[in-house]
């Protein structure tokens, strides 16, 4: 009998363990494929759960640093600033990319060791004004904006914890001092503070850099009436007269009578907006729309249109000339007398302050009065630059201050007011407010008033001209360009008395007579008698000469076309004038 071994049993499984094992791993499942697929996601969840601490560490540590980036981003796109050029696309000022050193205070770990190496790599650093920024608890803080590459990488080589750079918008200029008083300039921050500049900020760039919008993609350049050539050639030119006549100052502008644009403008002695520490110097000024000034015998211009434009009185018109004007304790008297009655032509070419008095005083008080605020020389003029002032104007305007504003004294007025004035009497009656930007003729008429009639502006025009054939404007009169002009010579106030050897010269003309393209306005303050002016400090002896060297140099520029053997002005002005009436 064969006997068979016993068979081994298992126990039984108790049913909360099969329940518990069918749950975790199903049924028919490989324990060992089970197994690894739990230690690879093992694996996973602790190298998930490092990488979570690692973050929160390092967000941690340059938090404050991305914080203070992020705000210095927004304010480097903020001050972004469009390019400004010329009228011919030339670049007058642009921004450029610049590093700036700032400081972390929470992240330095020795700060005097940082503020010995900062300050002997720059030495214009203030030690105790970089102690108290770094000591503070912000997490960001400017040290020195706007250094140069070497310096950053200088700093950078020292490996300083929590020393960093940003590079920012800085302005620069590359014509230097050629358009100062025109451009303006800007601060730290490239916001701008005077010019041009300042004029964007107050028409929308300031809303765009608080919007976040003005940066250097979404900007158009700013283009500008001002044509540099023409300026650099004024500058030069009026650099030479500064120097030669040892005058005080000098200043010049170049007018568009047909838009009202500025093509140049300078005043001298001026300043290099790249420095801007120059700018503070007073001497400085704009001198044509900041300064006001007694214009003199330019203002003549002004007088006689008014006299012409009534009705009241023709070329011919006689006024008494044969003495001195007598109001008062008061004499008014002509520097070359004739000592007989003279037309109005005559007043004007021989430039005579009794009959511009005498004149005024026929049109009556009220009506000169009405005729210059008119003309707008009573009021405040606005341009796009900032910088302006009011003129001066009698409060308690009588026949005495008639008869001084009549030939230029008792009233002052921002030089660029009285060139838009004067453009008004030449340019066929039309009062065009004066703008630095381009401008089209019909967008300037339909901006003008009408202000004298035409046949007004062809006798001012035939009498400016006149002067340069045979009156105090002839040493103006470059050939081919048929100018025409008017001298000024105002004594200045000095300790309350009008001094005869301290006067501001003015000369003011038109090329060409015949049919005005364009004023020039010319002047020098206090210049000095030399032998070649036989001592004489008059306007015809340096502003003048100075005059037709600028008409020399820039017509060619401006593109008036030189015509030669022309007709004198009764034959060409004033008999065209005679036939369309």
């Amino acid at each position: 009998m064969t006997v068979s071994a016993p068979s081994t049993l298992r126990p039984a499984e108790p049913w909360r363990q099969r329940l518990i094992r069918s749950l975790l791993y199903g049924r028919n499942v490989d324990r060992a494929a089970k197994a690894r697929a739990r230690v690879g996601f093992a694996i996973l969840a602790f190298v998930a759960v490092y990488a979570v601490i690692g973050g929160r560490l390092v967000m941690i540590a340059v938090g404050d640093n991305h914080a203070a980036r992020r705000t210095a981003s927004q304010d480097r796109i903020a001050t972004a600033r469009p390019d400004i050029v010329d009228r011919n696309g030339e670049v007058l000022a642009t921004d450029v990319k610049s590093p700036s050193l700032f400081g972390e205070p929470r992240r330095i770990i020795d700060k005097d060791e940082a503020i010995e190496l900062l300050t002997a790599t720059l030495p214009d650093l203030d030690t105790r004004e970089v102690r108290e920024r770094l000591s503070s608890k912000k997490g960001f803080v400017w040290l020195k904006r706007e250094i140069t590459p070497q310096q950053q990488q200088t700093i950078h080589r020292l490996g300083i914890p929590g020393i960093g750079f940003l590079r920012e918008n800085k302005r620069v200029y590359p014509t230097g001092a050629e358009v100062a008083h025109l451009i303006g300039l800007v601060n730290i921050d490239n916001q701008g503070i005077a010019g041009m500049e300042k004029w964007l900020d107050n028409n929308g760039l300031a809303d765009l850099h608080r919007a976040g919008f003005a940066t250097d993609r979404l900007q158009r350049p700013v283009e500008l009436s001002v044509d540099l050539r023409v300026e650099h050639a004024l500058r030069d030119e009026l650099l030479k007269a500064k120097e030669k006549y040892k005058a005080k100052a000098a200043s010049g502008l170049v007018s568009n009578v047909r838009t009202g644009e500025i093509v140049a403008m300078v005043s001298l002695p001026d300043f290099d907006p790249n420095n801007p520490k120059e700018a503070h110097d007073p001497d400085r000024i704009n001198r044509l729309t900041t300064g006001v000034y007694e214009m003199g015998s330019t203002f003549k211009a002004l007088t006689l249109a008014m006299a012409l434009d009534s009705g009241k009185a023709n070329l011919n018109s006689l006024y008494d000339a044969r003495g001195a004007l007598r109001y008062g304790k008061f004499a008014i008297n002509d520097t070359h007398p004739l000592g007989r009655s003279i037309t109005l032509s005559e007043v004007f070419t021989f430039s005579s302050n009794v009959g511009a008095a005498r004149i005024a005083l026929s049109q009556g008080v009220e009506a000169h009065k009405a005729f210059l605020r008119k003309m707008g020389q009573l009021d405040r003029l606005r341009t796009e630059l900032p910088e302006s002032t009011s003129p001066i104007v009698p409060k308690r305007w009588g026949e005495l201050n008639t008869i001084t504003i009549a030939f230029g004294h008792g009233l002052s007025v921002a030089p660029l007011q009285a060139v838009m004035g004067i453009n008004a009497v030449i340019n066929g009656g039309y009062l065009i407010p004066p703008t630095f930007l381009k401008r089209s003729e019909e967008e300037a008429r339909a901006l003008s008033k009408k202000v004298v009639r035409s046949e007004t502006s062809d006798k001012m025009r035939y009498l400016m001209r006149l002067n340069a054939e045979i009156g105090t404007a002839k040493k103006a009169d470059v050939k081919g360009y048929y100018i025409g002009g008017k001298t000024g010579t105002s004594e200045k106030v000095v300790n309350g008395r009008y001094s005869k050897k301290q006067v501001l010269n003015s000369f003011t003309a038109i090329m060409p007579a015949d049919n005005p393209q364009y004023q020039i306005l010319i002047m020098l303050d206090e210049p000095k008698p030399l032998p070649e002016t036989h001592g004489f400090i008059t306007s015809g002896w340096n502003a003048v000469p100075t005059g037709g060297k600028v008409i020399a140099r820039i017509g060619p520029l401006l593109g008036v076309e030189p015509r030669f053997d022309l007709p004198p002005s009764d034959r060409l002005i004033l008999a065209a004038s005679r036939g369309s009436q």
